[in-house]
């Protein structure tokens, strides 16, 4: 993010399963940016925040965290502190929301996950382009029954830790939440509802009866298609840059990342890591809250 002449802060966070923001590397963090450092520990252990004064460079700030925490599993988000509370959110769905690519699945059950995955992963780290990837993928599903949909919903997609909380968190407090993927309404409608977004939007597998066709609806939403979705939610909510937030993990969510008020790559592909505000390696999606200034205590339970 640009330059600005106003306080930022800087989020420190880690994984609550491995909680090691304690009192004395926070102090050690706030050396390096200097003792007048404000800090305010937003959940033990596992998040803090360090204001900055304004004449701070937000990615010289970033620079020095790094630098003082070096091998700490720990992520560091500099933003500006007056805007940071988002109201709308735009997520992925493969490997961001879940720790799953769907389309791998399916291809799982026609012995051809090997070579599918290999085009995702090309595809996802923007080696090729997204949609003919997705063209040509899908064809190799052809025939293959849909019920099998249900079955991998059921027994192979696993939520990414805090995702649950993270969006019933932001609509709690008046935010909008949209599922944005590059993959199939067949798992984004079941997995968004599961998970509390407002809606989901994605691609559209053309079925033959009760088996699919190896066909997808055109035009594909992929990398433009997340972005317009961001600019269209954004000017219907009537909302100021600044108060959006994305987060992905693929070359195609470029786009839509580098539109948000901050976009965050989620253990994402190295090229999309150095492309986005901020990037979470080690912590799960709760980060994204305390990067908006929650507290522990403010966040609603993903069983709420």
């Amino acid at each position: 993010m640009a330059s600005s002449q106003v306080p930022l802060v800087a989020t420190l966070v880690a994984n609550p399963a491995k909680p090691v923001v304690t009192d004395d590397l926070v102090a050690e963090a706030a050396g390096a940016l200097g003792h007048e450092a404000e800090r305010t520990v937003l959940a033990r252990g596992i998040a803090a925040d360090l204001i900055v004064p304004s004449s701070a460079e937000p990615g010289t700030v970033e620079a020095s965290l790094r630098k003082a925490l070096e091998g700490q599993p720990v992520d560091i988000v500099v933003q500006p502190l007056a805007t940071r509370r988002k109201r709308l959110f735009l997520a992925d769905m493969d490997s961001t929301m879940i720790g799953q690519e769907c389309i791998d699945e399916l291809a799982d059950y026609v012995g051809l996950k090997a070579e599918v995955s290999e085009i995702t992963e090309r595809a996802m780290r923007g080696e090729i382009a997204f949609e003919p990837a997705l063209r040509e993928r899908v064809a190799l599903l052809k025939n293959l029954p849909v019920g099998v949909v249900d079955e991998i919903i059921e027994k192979r997609i696993t939520l990414t830790p805090g995702g649950p909380s993270l969006v019933r968190t932001i609509r709690a407090n008046g935010g909008y939440a949209c599922l944005v993927s590059g993959g199939f309404t067949l798992f984004t409608g079941p997995i968004g509802s599961k998970i509390g977004f407002n809606e989901d939007r994605s691609n559209h597998l053309i079925l033959d009866g009760e088996k699919l066709a190896g066909l997808v609806e055109e035009p594909i939403l992929g990398r433009e298609a997340k972005l317009a979705t961001l600019v269209e939610l954004r000017s219907r909510l009537n909302l100021a840059h600044h108060e959006t937030m994305a987060v992905g993990d693929g070359a195609n969510d470029l786009a839509m990342l580098g539109e948000a008020g901050l976009g965050i790559a989620y253990r994402a592909k190295p090229a999309v890591a150095a492309a986005a505000h901020a990037r979470i390696d080690h912590a799960d999606l709760t980060a994204l809250l305390y990067a908006q200034g929650y507290r522990a205590e403010e966040i609603v339970a993903a069983s709420a």
